[in-house]
C-alpha cells in the first residue's frame, strides 16, 4: 500500500513538471512537436514593445555582443592567472592617480607579482579623460609594446586603455581616424586587438561590457567617442570589494550613470527603424536600438537603481547596496552597450565640455570637473517629457520602476509622471538644480546646441528621431533649474 501511495505521488509529481515545461521557454520539450508561433514568441515580449520587421532602408537584425564577465567578493586575485592563461609577455596596466594608492591596485599587482607576470604600470590617467590625455597614454603603449592591457579604475581608465590598445595596434593610423563621425572619420576596426582585462572600481560606466570609450574633444569643446566592438574587454572582472573605496558622491554621480544608460537603452529607437541598413556586418553600429534582448537588462538593471542607490549613497556600510550597484551597472552596460543611449548622453557632452569653474564635491581632481553621470542627469526630466509621446507606454513602465501605478498613468502623462520621479529621485542624492547649479545660464544654450548637433551617433536613437536646434535648445532651457 505504501509502495502504491509512494508510486503515485511521484508519477503526480512528474505530470506537474511535464505540465510545467510545456510553459518554459528554454526546457520546454515541447518545441520538438510544434514550431513556435509569432505570437508565442510576442508573449515574451513583457516590455510594450513589438519587433515588426524593417523595410527595406532599415536594418533587420541586431547583434548582442558583450565581454566575458566574472563576479565576486575578491576574484581580483584571480588576474595574473588569467594573464598567464592566455601567455601574455609583457602588460601594460593602467590606473589614475587616485586608485594608485588604494586597495584596487595593490590587489592586482599582489596577484601580477605572485604569478609573476611582467607588467609595466601607467598610473596618470586624466578622470574625464581629453583627445590629449588619450594621446598620452597611446605613447606610453607604443612605447612598451605590450601584449596585454589591464585597466584598473572607474569609466575613464576604462576608456582611455581601450584607447591605447586601439591604437598601439594601429601604428599607422590618424587619431581622428576611428574617432566618431561627424568629428572624426569614424573607420570600422578590422585588426584584432590585444586582450584587455578591466577592473571596474566605481558601479556606473558598464565600460568592462563594451566596446566604446569617450573623452573630450578639447577643439570643439565636446564630448565625443569610439565605438566599435573590437574594443569590447576580453574580461571583465567586477569584484565588490574594489568599490568599497568610493565617496559617497562617487556612488551617487556614478549610479546615475547606470541610470541613465537604463532608461535611455530601453526607450532608444527600435533596432529595425534605424537606418541605413548596413551593407556588410562589420558596419553595424554597436548602438543599435532598442532590442528585445536589451530590454530585459535595461529594465532589470533600472529597477535595481530604483531600490539600491539611495541606500549606497547614504549609507557606506551597505556592502548590499553596494554590491547590487556594481551588478547593476554590468546589467545596464549589457543593455546599453547592444541598445545604445540617446538624448542624455548626447546633451551631456556640450555640458561637460563647456563647464569651466564647476569641481563637484567628492573628486579629488586639480581641474573644474562635472563628473560624467550628473551631466547625463541634469536633462533627464526634460529629455523624457520630450521622448514620451514617440513610446509612452515605455515611460509608463519606467515610471513603474519608481513606483508609480502604471494603472493609474495614461499616455498623455506618461512622460510628465517619470519626469517628476526622475525629479525627486535627482533632490534625494543632492544632485545639482539643473544646469544653474553648475553656474550656467540662458546664455550658453547656443553654445550647448551648437556641442550636441555633432552628437547624432546617439541623438538620432531617440525614439523621437534626431531632434532638431530648437528643440534641443527647448530641453536645455527645461533643464537649468529642475526641483
Amino acid at each position: 500500500m505504501a509502495a502504491a501511495q509512494a508510486r503515485s505521488k511521484v508519477v503526480n509529481i512528474l505530470g506537474l513538471l511535464q505540465s510545467g515545461a510545456s510553459s518554459c521557454p528554454c526546457h520546454s520539450h515541447a518545441h520538438s512537436h510544434a514550431l513556435p508561433t509569432a505570437s508565442s514568441f510576442n508573449s515574451l515580449l513583457k516590455y510594450g514593445r513589438q519587433y515588426a520587421s524593417g523595410n527595406e532602408s532599415t536594418d533587420y537584425a541586431f547583434e548582442m555582443a558583450a565581454s566575458n564577465i566574472r563576479f565576486g567578493p575578491g576574484v581580483t586575485s584571480e588576474i595574473g592567472m588569467d594573464l598567464n592563461n592566455i601567455k601574455a609577455k609583457k602588460v601594460a596596466v593602467y590606473t589614475d592617480s587616485n586608485i594608485a594608492q588604494l586597495r584596487p591596485l595593490k590587489a592586482v599587482v599582489e596577484s601580477l607579482d605572485r604569478n609573476k607576470v611582467n607588467y609595466v604600470v601607467y598610473d596618470t590617467v586624466r578622470v574625464e579623460p581629453t583627445d590629449t590625455s588619450f594621446k598620452q597614454a597611446i605613447d606610453f603603449a607604443r612605447q612598451h609594446q605590450p601584449d596585454a592591457f589591464v585597466a584598473v579604475g572607474g569609466g575613464s581608465v576604462m576608456d582611455t586603455t581601450k584607447a591605447a590598445s586601439l591604437y598601439s595596434s594601429h601604428p599607422e593610423a590618424d587619431f581622428l581616424d576611428f574617432v566618431n563621425a561627424p568629428i572624426g572619420k569614424g573607420l570600422p576596426i578590422y585588426k584584432q586587438l590585444k586582450p584587455l582585462i578591466a577592473v571596474p572600481t566605481t558601479a556606473g560606466t558598464g565600460s568592462e561590457t563594451t566596446g566604446t570609450a569617450i573623452f573630450d574633444y578639447e577643439p570643439l569643446h565636446t564630448k565625443t567617442g569610439i565605438a566599435h566592438r573590437a574594443l569590447k574587454p576580453y574580461l571583465g572582472i567586477v569584484d565588490p570589494e574594489n568599490t568599497r573605496s568610493m565617496p559617497a558622491q562617487v556612488h551617487a554621480s556614478s549610479g546615475l550613470d547606470v541610470l541613465c544608460h537604463a532608461l535611455e537603452s530601453y526607450t532608444a529607437l527600435p533596432y529595425n527603424e534605424r537606418s541605413p541598413r548596413p551593407s556588410n556586418p562589420i558596419l553595424r553600429p554597436a548602438y543599435q536600438g532598442s532590442n528585445p534582448i536589451s530590454d530585459v537588462w535595461s529594465l532589470h538593471a533600472l529597477r535595481m537603481v530604483v531600490k539600491y542607490l539611495p541606500r549606497a549613497y547614504k549609507d557606506p556600510e551597505d556592502l548590499e547596496a553596494q554590491q547590487q550597484m556594481l551588478l547593476a551597472s554590468t546589467f545596464a552596460g549589457i543593455g546599453f552597450g547592444n541598445a545604445g543611449v540617446h538624448l542624455c548622453h548626447g546633451l551631456s557632452y556640450p555640458i561637460s565640455g563647456l563647464n569651466k569653474n564647476y569641481k563637484h564635491p567628492g573628486y579629488k581632481v586639480d581641474h573644474a570637473l562635472v563628473p560624467h553621470g550628473v551631466s547625463v542627469a541634469l536633462t533627464a526630466p526634460s529629455v523624457f517629457r520630450f521622448t514620451s509621446a514617440a513610446c509612452p507606454d515605455r515611460h509608463i513602465d519606467a515610471a513603474a520602476a519608481f513606483g508609480a501605478d502604471p494603472a493609474h498613468v495614461k499616455p498623455s502623462t506618461a512622460g510628465e509622471v517619470l519626469a517628476e520621479k526622475l525629479t525627486r529621485f535627482l533632490e534625494e542624492l543632492d544632485v545639482p538644480n539643473g544646469l544653474s547649479g553648475l553656474g550656467f545660464d540662458s546664455s550658453l544654450i547656443p553654445q550647448l546646441v551648437e556641442g550636441a548637433l555633432p552628437q547624432h551617433r546617439v541623438t538620432k536613437l531617440a525614439p523621437t528621431r534626431e531632434p532638431a536646434a530648437e528643440q534641443l535648445a527647448k530641453i536645455f532651457e527645461n533643464s537649468m533649474t529642475n526641483y
